[in-house]
C-alpha cells in the first residue's frame, strides 16, 4: 500500500512512519517497516537496532505534544505482501471519556467497574478506537487538533535516528 505524502510523518533506517489513514483519531500512528517482510528476522540489524529509538521518539511527541494520556504500541497484521507495522494507538483523556459514555461497551464491564474504580484495558480502549475513530463513517467529535494539524505538528517534534 502507498502511503498517500499526506499522511507520511518521518523515516528513520528501515522504518517509515505514518498517519494511519482510514483513522480519525489524531496521532494514530503507523510504524512500518520499509523491508517487504511479516518476519523480524528477516530484517537487517540496522533496522532492528533503530526500532526501539522510533518507538521511543513517537512516543515521546504523543505524551509531550499531543498529551496523549497512554500510547498503545501493537502488533496485529499479518497478511501477506503488507511489511511488518506496528499501530501506535493514543489515548487522550477525551477518548476514554466518550469510552465510558458509550453504553454500547458497557457489556465489557465484566472486567471493569467504570471510571475511577477499576480502569479499563487496552484491549477494550484499542476497540474502542477501532471502532469508532477507523471503522464509523461519522466517528465521534475529536478535541484538539484536526488530523491534519497533528501531523504538521508531529513532523515538527519527531526526531529520527
Amino acid at each position: 500500500m502507498v502511503i498517500p505524502q499526506q499522511f507520511h510523518i518521518g523515516e528513520a533506517p528501515g522504518w517509515s512512519v505514518n498517519h494511519r489513514v482510514n483513522s480519525a483519531l489524531p496521532g494514530y500512528l503507523m510504524i512500518s517497516s520499509t523491508t517487504a517482510t511479516n518476519d523480524l528476522s528477516d530484517l537487517s540489524t540496522e533496522a532492528l537496532r533503530s526500532v526501539g529509538t522510533v518507538f521511543a521518539s513517537v512516543q515521546h511527541a504523543l505524551k509531550s505534544v499531543l498529551r496523549a494520556k497512554r500510547i498503545y504500541i501493537s502488533r496485529f497484521g499479518h497478511a501477506p505482501g503488507y511489511p511488518i507495522h506496528f499501530h501506535v494507538i493514543p489515548i487522550y483523556d477525551w477518548v476514554e471519556e466518550l469510552f465510558w459514555q458509550d453504553d454500547r461497551y458497557r457489556v465489557l464491564e465484566t472486567f471493569a467497574e467504570g471510571p475511577g474504580e477499576t480502569p479499563t484495558d487496552g484491549a477494550e480502549l484499542t476497540l474502542f478506537v477501532w471502532r469508532e475513530f477507523c471503522e464509523r463513517s461519522e466517528p465521534p467529535p475529536i478535541k484538539g487538533p484536526s488530523v491534519a494539524e497533528t501531523i504538521a505538528m508531529l513532523r515538527e517534534a519527531i526526531a529520527f535516528p
